[in-house]
């Protein structure tokens, strides 16, 4: 099992987000909309509409 390190930050998206994207499209949707770098550990959560999926 993988457990993230202390000082790991999540963010949790407020509005729902098309499952069929990929990840490349999930990660330009990151650096576009949020202005986050994808590379500093922070751990992004995408859910549905029916908010019963995380991805």
């Amino acid at each position: 099992m993988i457990f993230p390190s202390i000082r790991v930050r999540i963010m949790v998206a407020t509005k729902s987000v098309d499952f069929r994207t990929g990840q490349d499209g999930l990660a330009a949707l990151v650096s576009s909309a949020l202005r986050e770098d994808l590379f500093t550990g922070t751990v992004f959560v995408f859910r549905t509409c029916r908010a019963d999926r995380l991805k």
